[in-house]
């Protein structure tokens, strides 16, 4: 009796050895703290079946496209040869060879340029319900980015020499109706708002080809033709921009070949459809950027300073050293330069980054936002105080995220007290003046005063003896009617605070230096520091506080690593 109990003892002594084990390597090789691992998306990328060569064009840019991302092609279209069936078949081989890669979830990209077309929206629900591993999510079409509009504007500038003499017709395709003809009407015209926000043609028109097979479709597309021949009897020059993804059997039985036999006989001037062009593939990457987590390798940072002498770049290096041992950084100096941007954009995608921090480092979180969001194709608005004089757009297949203000955070306040005690004597006596840059437009300069004086506020809590006064003032030194006015109230501000044995200090609140301060206050009484705010450590802080926000609020990888800067003051 005894023995069976002993065998069934030393069974469990060795059950409980292999649980443990298994309990060790689950705990030191699956993810933590209930963390899932990430995700891996795969892309089904879904195009028109264009016939051989156009196919040819649509393959060499997938070819790449695999190269960074998993990806597969699915083409679909209507079967003209009249056998049975349709492109599913298609479909599924193209989702099944995702889910060979071991992909978590799917997003369809449609390489159409807008989401009305013909042959795309009876395929959407078809593809979305399809049964398999990884369920299929939908991209936006191409109309709905800024790369689409770029190609646009290449081809018309390739046709253009005298926008104000010249008729621009851009011609889409694949309406079936008049509720489909207008959401493709709509989305040219969206991205024809590119080229017409940078040059000013006679005229602009957008018409849409229906369908083959569409009810009416030859009447309608006569009447297009009709048109359009009527354009290029007018005074002035015609030319006709193809812009959609057209079936291109061969060179002959192309949209651009049918199009140059139909209109040859007139002064029309042709331009080339959408492929193939380079951007296509930027776009296609960067919507899959968009769709994809990133890993702490593929994150930059790209730090946008006004920039200024060497003296003034080597300051800004002092706080941003630090920075460099934990975010692969690249620095573009300047008010918006998208040379600058651009070379430095392109360095990092060079390096394989997918997701840019931009940082403008500039007093105010809306300083040079409106210009730089437009420039990196954040925003699609350009602003209006650059229209009719527009700054090249970057063509980047990198998602950004973006922030600034340096003076709005509360770290700032305590630079500035460190740079007001490094020269009081007698605070009760002292009179102090923070003294910035400021702005043209009366609002803005107020603005940015009304966050001096939060400043202000703050240096007070701080103090152990109160100054005589703390006052906000701005310069406005770029603009000579408004400085003569702010350097009559600024000089009268230093010699109130002289008065009665007083005494005054300015306090240089900019990022480097003081400017042109002691030239244009020559001769008035009063002590500064013209340091400005770096280096000081909270300039660092402030950088790495905003690019780990950034990290959260994309949803990215953020590196566990202790901070650089230390805790804040």
């Amino acid at each position: 009796m005894t023995q069976p109990r002993k065998q069934g003892s030393t069974t469990a002594i060795h059950f409980g050895i292999r649980l443990y084990f298994l309990s060790f390597v689950m705990f030191f090789f699956m993810p933590q703290n209930g963390e899932a691992g990430p995700l891996k998306t795969g892309f089904l990328v879904v195009a028109a079946d264009r016939g051989y060569l156009g196919n040819q064009e649509i393959n060499a840019v997938m070819e790449q496209f695999r190269q960074t991302h998993p990806a597969s092609l699915a083409l679909i279209g209507e079967n003209r040869q009249g056998i049975e069936g349709d492109y599913v078949e298609y479909v599924q081989r193209a989702v099944a060879e995702l889910e060979k890669q071991g992909v978590d979830n799917i997003v369809a990209i449609p390489m159409f340029l807008s989401g009305a077309d013909a042959t795309l929206g009876p395929y959407q629900q078809k593809i979305t319900a399809l049964k398999g591993r990884a369920p299929i999510q939908w991209a936006p079409p191409m109309a709905e980015s800024y790369l689409t509009a770029q190609i646009l504007l290449d081809r018309v500038e390739a046709l253009s020499a005298d926008p104000a003499q010249e008729h621009l017709v851009v011609l889409g395709s694949g309406a079936v109706d008049e509720a489909s003809e207008q959401r493709i009407k709509s989305d040219l015209e969206k991205l024809v708002q590119e080229v017409t926000d940078r040059h000013e043609f006679r005229e602009v028109a957008i018409h849409v080809y229906y369908d083959r097979g569409a009810q009416d479709q030859d009447k309608k597309n006569e009447a297009i033709d009709e048109m359009i021949i009527r354009t290029a009897a007018k005074r002035g020059r015609t030319l006709l921009v193809p812009f959609a993804i057209g079936v291109k059997f061969d060179q002959r039985m192309s949209m651009e070949g049918w199009l140059g036999r139909k209109f040859g006989q007139f002064d029309i001037a042709m331009g080339k459809s959408i492929f193939s062009h380079p951007d296509v593939l930027t776009w296609l990457k960067q919507t899959a950027n968009r769709y994809s987590d990133a890993s702490k390798e593929q994150i930059g940072v790209l730090i946008m300073p006004h920039g200024s002498t060497q003296p003034y770049n080597d300051g800004l290096e002092k706080v941003i050293a630090p920075l460099r041992k934990r975010y692969r950084i690249e620095m573009a100096p300047g008010m918006g330069d998208p040379l600058i941007l651009g070379q430095a954009v392109q360095k990092l995608e060079r390096e394989g980054i997918t997701r840019i921090i931009f940082v403008r480092m500039y007093a105010l979180r809306d300083h040079m936002k409106a210009r730089t969001d437009y420039i990196l194709g954040i925003s699609k608005q350009p602003p209006a105080a650059l229209h009719g004089d527009l700054p090249p757009r970057i063509r980047s297949s990198a998602i950004f995220e973006t922030f600034g203000g340096y003076e709005e955070d509360p770290l700032i306040a305590n630079i500035l007290r460190d740079r007001l005690m490094e020269i009081s004597k007698r605070p009760q006596d002292e009179t102090v003046i923070l003294l910035a840059h400021g702005k043209m437009d009366d609002e803005e300069n107020e603005r940015w005063l009304d966050v001096i004086n939060a400043n202000i506020e703050r240096i007070k809590q701080g103090l152990d003896r109160p100054f005589r006064a703390i006052k906000a003032m701005t310069l406005r030194e770029d603009w000579s009617d408004k400085r003569e006015q702010a350097l009559a109230q600024i000089r009268e501000e230093i010699e109130q605070g002289n008065r009665n044995g007083g005494r005054v200090l300015i306090i240089s609140n900019r990022l480097y230096g003081s400017g042109p301060y002691q030239r244009l206050l020559e001769g008035a009484e009063f002590e500064m520091n013209g340091q400005g705010l770096v280096p000081h450590p909270n300039i660092t802080r402030w950088l790495e506080k905003g690019i780990e926000q950034a990290i959260r609020t994309a949803g990215l990888a953020s590196d566990p690593a202790v901070s650089v800067a230390g805790n804040a003051r």
